[in-house]
């Protein structure tokens, strides 16, 4: 269910009038209509092998609050062997900023927290995202991982973000919502 609340994220000249809307999997709730044509941002986790992947998908919604177009920016270990992923464990490696396997498919999310931007917002937010992915950091685990990641775009926006990058991706992005509040209407 696609709920949604108008707010200011922070007094940050950065910081975006937004709309928060959270999808918490509750059925038989109608979604709340958007204007054709809006711009979001939403912070995800997804299950895999190991204990998971935080990453931003960002994007255009239709009327009904449905994704049209979409993005992927998550910092991962790069390449498809997981030997970089484990050895980034102990130092860090070289990464990838774009999609991973399993960050487009719904069946494998395992928390959401979507900001829907106005055209102008989204453009500031996208360039900082371009400006993170073309500097391409190394991953690490312990240093600056998936949810860092995510956590720099989520700052920027004006957003409180964890305290700690060392959660389950999933626990990341629930108390990320839950520090910005989880703004419901009906």
């Amino acid at each position: 269910m696609l709920t949604a609340a108008s707010a200011r994220t922070s007094d940050s000249p950065n910081a975006p009038r937004t709309e928060f809307a959270s999808t918490n999997g509750t059925k038989g709730k109608k979604a709340v209509q958007a204007p054709a044509g809006q711009y979001f941002i939403e912070f995800r986790s997804r299950y895999a092998l190991s204990y998971g992947h935080t990453f931003a998908m960002f994007g255009r919604l239709d009327r009904r609050g449905q994704i049209t177009d979409r993005e992927v920016a998550g910092l991962h270990p790069a390449g498809d062997s997981p030997v970089p992923w484990m050895i980034g464990h102990v130092v860090p490696v070289p990464s990838e900023t774009g999609p991973s396997d399993g960050d487009l498919e719904e069946k494998y999310v395992s928390a959401r927290y979507r900001v829907v931007l106005s055209a102008a917002d989204y453009e500031r937010v996208t360039a900082f995202i371009r400006k993170l992915q073309a500097n391409s950091p190394l991953w690490s685990a312990t240093v600056y991982n998936c949810n860092a990641f995510v956590a720099d775009i989520a700052r920027y926006m004006g957003l409180k973000t964890p305290s700690s990058t060392l959660l389950y991706p999933a626990d990341f992005i629930n108390q990320m919502r839950n520090l910005n509040g989880d703004r419901n209407a009906s």
